[in-house]
């Protein structure tokens, strides 16, 4: 055989063990205005970090627009990181650690309680840099595959692309809305027309129906918009300064751009969203 189709090999003195330990946590129904507030996740993870018993050397955190927040602490076992989803009050979280003085249930338990957490799921614990076992033993380097989980996509066009639906539902929830656009009816018919642009609904009528509710729960205008195969219905609450949209097509489109034209267009100050498919 010639030399350079022979598999390398390592060597390692002092094998039988990891290098690192990696874990994964995703901290689901949090707190949507802790995860607004980039200064307060990052005192959330420094917390957290300082508990366990890390040492802290730095930290970057980021604020995106219009939402979300992402940020790491360098520490000198390796790195606690995170990045929010305000929309879903979702956020993820890993940590990684060279050595055994940090108390990881400690650090996750700390999160939780910070970020009002109402399910946590540790989705990976990981050995990192497993040495082979046995004395003196060799290890051959070659790529291997650990895990053969199904990959799944990260935006809704891909999700639309594999399972191809019927049309796609988006509840689009915005907080903070400017109170003189929600309380103007041609302002809400403009806002349908938009959206109708948007996912290229031909509205050949162009008259969105707009009135106006008022009882002690309901109180603000609220619009229905029906046009084959799309619609649209909302409420906007003057007691909350919030727009509560419902929106259907069946023509593609990506719910995330839609939620935050939503967003920019009321000047709201943050969103949730859901999607559903619809088959």
């Amino acid at each position: 055989m010639l030399d350079k189709n022979k598999k390398r090999t390592v060597c390692h003195p002092d094998p039988g063990f990891a290098l690192g330990r990696h874990i994964t946590i995703e901290y689901y129904d949090c707190a949507s205005d802790v995860l607004l507030d980039k200064d307060r996740v990052e005192s959330i993870l420094l917390k957290a970090a300082r508990e366990s018993g890390a040492t802290i050397i730095n930290s970057s955190f980021h604020q995106f627009e219009p939402q979300g927040v992402s940020g790491v602490i360098i520490i000198a076992e390796s790195h606690f990181t995170v990045h929010a989803w305000p929309e879903h009050d979702y956020a993820a979280v890993d940590i990684f650690t060279c050595a055994d003085n940090i108390d990881l249930d400690t650090a996750i338990h700390s999160i939780e309680a910070q970020f009002s957490s109402r399910r946590v799921v540790i989705s990976s614990d990981q050995n990192r840099g497993v040495l082979p076992s046995g004395v003196g033993g060799c290890m051959t380097n070659s790529d291997e595959k650990v895990m053969d989980k199904r990959t799944l996509p990260i935006v809704w066009k891909k999700v639309y692309e594999n399972t191809n639906p019927w049309g796609m539902s988006t509840s689009v929830d915005v907080y903070g809305c400017s109170p003189d656009m929600i309380k103007d009816p041609d302002c809400i018919k403009n806002f349908v027309t938009r959206v109708c642009g948007m996912l290229a609904i031909i509205d050949t009528e162009n008259a969105p129906l707009v009135y106006y509710d008022e009882t002690e729960t309901a109180t603000g205008f609220s619009t229905t918009r029906s046009i084959e195969p799309f619609g649209i219905s909302g409420h906007f609450a003057r007691v909350t300064n919030a727009a509560y949209l419902d929106i259907l097509s069946c023509n593609k489109y990506e719910p995330r751009e839609l939620a935050e034209f939503c967003l920019s267009y009321f000047r709201g100050s943050h969103y949730k969203m859901q999607v559903a498919l619809r088959h």
